[in-house]
């Protein structure tokens, strides 16, 4: 291999790293797709350093074979940065500390929205990084009524242009050449075009902010410190998340802010204004509009779906069909892999043995798995309708439509679809908070997508209300008691959800209100191999990631439930099963004889465990609930998954684990457990302080590794886990306690 020249123009030895493109521009670009186009299958996800933010990184042989490394940094629409998360964009493409610079920068514009794209293009070229403009979607120029002369664009910018379609592949040979052109001479790449402020107050600001750009950052070059100043006064302030800034860089920023606030200027409008002004005057030189008022396409839907009723309905109805696929349409799949997983862990156990070692591995590791595997359907589905609403143009219009209702309580609007996933799944609705930008809105609506009501809790619904209440009643003479309950069930967690949004929202996570800026981009036909992929590499990272977690968790709770055992418990079973097969020849018989005997086992030995001792002592604290200790054990159990509970009280009863909210025989059990005073120990009040502890407790460990792994860090899951633990005691404990005070039974 050649030597290759470095971002800033030394040439490098030949065994030095491969040359790096980095991949930007603004979101609904099409940016992901030319990265695929590039790359192809061989793409790898990782993080960037000491961030949650993914990084794709694929590798890319040019022409004369040269090899690069391809990296797909964040879509954003500028480099202004108040996030960390933003700060990611700038970080990658200029090289900032920790990241090394690229080579080059492949940046990536909707050639129909052209104008408004430049604006990050022009901020790039000002920060020096040698850079390669590619147009895509150029082919569906002609539906805008607009034309485009690349030459003129390429000679007012002085860096590469070149038309592409990341949906036909057209223009990704020349793309190539180009870039192998750059990397070969990156002053190619940097004649650049220059935008200075005609104001000479802003002008002070620059140069007075470009004497603090640390020298590590823009290494001697007037220009690049000038561009990076530019970016401090957009991106710094009082409330931004740029913890990492250098301090002295910030001190000089606040101070020109609040000189420039005093003298009744806004320094942000004044750049951005002067960028934009600069783009304006000469856009007519390469951007022609054809046709003049005529609708497009997209303005034509847009007049429908962003209607103010009409919009609105059309909207319910798409998120109707997300959730009745992740509710009901994955369901078929996920009782075939949980049907699956339940015989292979029969099939453990009579291969291995019933022993503590067998038991490890059927129900500790082999169901673990299981755990893990079984939300690959939902979490496959979810992604394929956001990576379609994403790659229609869609998503826009979403955010758009509920941003006004989500702000109120604190919420982004794109938080709307994670938090009616969770009333599938937790886990895949927490997965589908990274199409959010910011680190803040994803935490804040991580923390109260696990109140909505999951399909895991409807097992415990259905259980106790068939139990505990009366269900042939009806209330008004018609409305039957079950619905009522469940409806209310949905009401209460969804407000509570939303009370809580707002209570985090104002308190803990309390941020700045940041105006939703979002570009409408033209509706497209969806990219397929982009969704497709997205979809697995999505599902990958959960199941790599989230589900180490998981089955180190499901483990534990196993032994939590399994020990201690010994063989001198175990052996009067073992004797009670030798005898049945010595005694009994009916082959049906002796069947159901042994499986009396494996519940019963069952039975004792978590009578007899950690958990059992566990829910004894813990009994004074459950008592104010209404609880006992065996219900203390089905909570306790209920955290491998909140289903897990129905299991766990069969287990407890002697009737089998795997009972479930139809077994007829658990219901009766239920009915008629008394206390040690001979009163019900169940009654409809502490069915319903069991309905709302689950309702609000977070008892579901793959919801805490999926938390755990978007935000790599056990601060949030652990403080999820608390508050939510809190808040359920806290309700179920009023519930109980009122209810007797009123006198309900």
């Amino acid at each position: 291999m050649s030597p290759s020249p470095s971002a800033h123009g030394e040439v490098s030895p030949p065994d030095a790293r491969l040359a790096r493109v980095a991949i930007a521009g603004n979101p609904n670009t099409g940016k992901t797709t030319v990265f695929n186009r590039l790359t192809g299958a061989r793409a790898k996800v990782g993080n960037y350093p000491g961030v949650t933010v993914d990084r794709e990184i694929g590798g890319l042989t040019l022409p004369h074979g040269r090899k690069v490394e391809v990296v797909d940094v964040p879509g954003t629409y500028s480099l202004s940065a108040r996030s960390r998360e933003e700060q990611i964009a700038i970080q990658a493409i200029c090289g900032l500390p920790p990241l090394e610079p690229p080579d080059v920068v492949l940046l990536v514009l909707d050639a129909t929205q052209l104008v408004r794209n430049l604006y990050l293009a022009l901020q790039v070229i000002e920060t020096e990084m040698p850079v390669v403009l590619a147009l895509n979607m150029s082919d569906a120029l002609e539906a805008t009524g607009q034309t485009l002369d690349r030459e003129a664009l390429e000679r007012e910018l002085g860096v590469p242009v070149v038309s592409v379609s990341g949906k036909t592949g057209a223009g990704f040979d020349v793309l190539a050449a180009a870039l192998e052109r750059v990397l070969e001479d990156p002053r190619r790449g940097r004649p650049g075009a220059r935008w200075r402020p005609d104001d000479p107050v802003l002008e002070a600001d620059l140069r007075a902010v470009a004497q603090k750009v640390p020298a590590a950052w823009h290494h001697g070059n007037e220009s690049r410190a000038r561009a990076l100043a530019a970016w401090a006064l957009l991106s710094i302030d009082e409330r931004d998340e740029l913890a990492d800034a250098p301090p002295e860089l910030r001190s000089t920023v606040l101070s020109r802010r609040k000189l420039a606030a005093a003298a009744g200027r806004e320094i942000d409008g004044e750049i951005i204004r002067g960028r934009y002004g600069w783009i304006d005057a000469r856009a007519s030189a390469f951007v022609k509009q054809r046709k003049s008022g005529a609708p497009t396409i997209t303005d034509r839907i847009d007049k429908v779906l962003l209607h103010p009723i009409i919009g609105f309905l059309l909207f319910l109805l798409a998120m109707g069909v997300i959730f009745q696929s992740l509710f009901t349409w994955a369901s078929p799949a996920m009782d075939l892999i949980d049907g699956t997983f339940a015989t292979l862990e029969a099939s453990t156990l009579d291969a291995i043995g019933h022993g503590w070692f067998g038991d490890l591995i059927a129900r500790g590791l082999v169901r673990g798995v299981g755990v893990v595997l079984v939300f690959l359907p939902q979490i496959l589905l979810l992604f394929f309708f956001l990576g379609l609403m994403e790659d229609t143009g869609y998503m826009a219009r979403v955010a758009f439509m509920m941003d006004r209702l989500m702000k109120s309580i604190g919420l982004h609007g794109r938080a709307f679809v994670p938090m009616l996933s969770g009333f599938a799944c937790a886990v895949p609705a927490i997965l589908a908070t990274r199409t959010m930008e910011r680190q803040r809105d994803r935490t804040l609506t991580m923390l109260v997508v696990p109140l909505m009501t999951c399909s895991a809790r409807l097992p415990v619904y259905t259980l106790i209300i068939a139990a505990l209440f009366a269900t042939e009643q009806k209330v008004f003479g018609f409305l039957p008691v079950p619905g009522l309950m469940m409806v209310a069930m949905y009401v209460f967690s969804t407000v509570i959800a939303l009370v809580a949004a707002a209570v985090l929202g104002r308190t803990l996570l309390r941020a700045e209100r940041v105006p939703l800026i979002l570009e409408m981009p033209p509706y497209r036909v969806p990219h397929w191999p982009s969704v497709l992929r997205m979809m697995w590499t999505k599902s990958k990272s959960f199941i790599t990631e989230a589900g180490k977690v998981i089955v180190v968790c499901s483990i534990l709770m196993w032994f939590f439930l399994r020990f201690p055992w010994s063989a001198s418990d175990a052996a009067p079973f073992e004797t009670e099963r030798a005898t049945i097969v010595a005694t009994v020849s009916d082959e049906t018989a002796r069947a159901e004889a042994l499986v009396e005997v494996d519940r019963k086992e069952e039975a004792t030995r978590l009578e007899r465990s950690i958990a059992a001792r566990v829910g004894r002592t813990i009994e004074p604290v459950l008592a104010p609930l209404g609880f006992d200790w065996k219900l203390g054990i089905g909570v306790m159990g209920a955290f491998v998954a909140r289903e897990v509970f129905v299991g766990t009280m069969g287990a407890v009863y002697g009737i089998g684990s795997d009972a479930d909210e139809e077994s007829t025989a658990l219901r009766d059990r239920m009915r008629s457990e008394k206390r040690s005073d001979g009163s019900p120990a169940y009654t409809p009040l502490v069915g319903l302080s069991v309905m709302v502890f689950f309702a609000l407790a977070c008892q579901c460990m793959s919801t805490l590794a999926a938390v755990k792994r978007e935000t790599h860090s056990w601060r949030w899951p652990t403080f999820l886990f608390v508050y939510m633990g809190v808040l359920a005691y806290v309700a179920s404990f009023v519930v109980y306690q009122g209810g007797k005070l009123l006198g309900a039974t």
